[in-house]
């Protein structure tokens, strides 16, 4: 399907350029789709497995009457917290992992600042169903200035946002992927019309509407493989771009965009599909267009 001669001109049809452009531009789209559905649902393992079954709690440092240091309040707060039926561990962080949770936002120096007011993180694992609620309770009432998050509600709004850009990355597939086979479908149609002659000819001279098939798929294919492999490598470019613009920030501040090897493999399909679409598209087109013709 690839040879280089043709019985129809087609090499000389201005729809050719037009059909290479836009398969290198819905490629390219659809390369960095795919990537980021990758990678979103790769950033949502992580928060599943991360945060999946734990309770933060913070005990915040209080200068008033009548209230108890931090380290007393910390105290009575893992008392109750490990005396709670469902909860496996309570374990304090140290001020070097709270310093480390901070630094993205603070600086290395500020948050490694002695005199920063910062509070004590609890760290809780729970193997069963706690009432968080009842639990937030019993630990303000005990130690003035805690605060529980429950990861619970932080995994229901991380999974509801991962969705949407996953469905919203299948979405732009989707409609480039409409837009690649109308491409096609002008493209041929136009072909037809302007070497109607021609394939009137051919069939004089005996050639079947498969012969005759063949010339598109051939011409289409050798111009969406030209156009989808411009398109990848450009979406690569971009990809290998955006990963060493954020190898420069901070790993807290962004999502990991680094894809591994078989995500890569599955990136160079997306060009080799996209050149079986447009070759089935051209086939159909063909075919159906001379059985309509007289």
């Amino acid at each position: 399907m690839l040879r280089k001669r043709f019985d129809l001109p087609l090499a000389m049809d201005p729809t050719g350029r037009f059909v290479a452009w836009i398969t290198a531009v819905m490629v390219y789209l659809a390369t960095l789709a795919l990537a980021g559905f990758m990678i979103v649902s790769g950033m949502a393992e992580r928060w599943e497995s991360g945060l999946a079954g734990g309770i933060t709690v913070q005990v915040v440092p209080l200068v008033e009457p009548g209230v108890a240091p931090l380290p007393e309040r910390v105290e009575k707060a893992l008392a109750i917290l490990r005396g709670t039926p469902g909860v496996r561990s309570a374990t304090p962080l140290s001020a070097e992992a709270t310093s480390r949770l901070i630094e993205p936002w603070l600086g290395r120096e500020a948050a490694a600042d002695p005199l920063l007011p910062v509070p004590t993180v609890i760290d809780v694992e729970t193997t069963g169903t706690v009432d968080v609620g009842a639990l937030a309770t019993r630990l303000k009432a005990a130690a003035p200035g805690v605060a529980v998050d429950d990861h619970a509600t932080w995994l229901s709004d991380l999974r509801g946002f991962a969705r949407a850009i996953q469905v919203a990355a299948l979405g732009v597939m989707v409609l480039v992927g409409i837009a690649a086979v109308t491409s096609v479908v002008f493209a041929v149609r136009a072909g037809l019309a302007i070497h109607r002659h021609v394939v009137e000819l051919l069939h004089l001279m005996g050639a079947t509407d498969r012969y005759v098939s063949l010339q598109f798929e051939s011409h289409v294919l050798g111009l969406c493989l030209r156009g989808g492999l411009g398109g990848l490598a450009l979406a690569v470019a971009t990809l290998v771009g955006v990963h060493r613009a954020a190898g420069g920030l901070s790993a807290s501040l962004l999502p990991d965009v680094a894809l591994a090897p078989w995500q890569w493999l599955l990136l160079a399909v997306v060009p080799l599909a996209a050149c079986g679409l447009a070759v089935v598209t051209a086939r159909r087109t063909v075919l159906r267009t001379l059985e309509s013709m007289p």
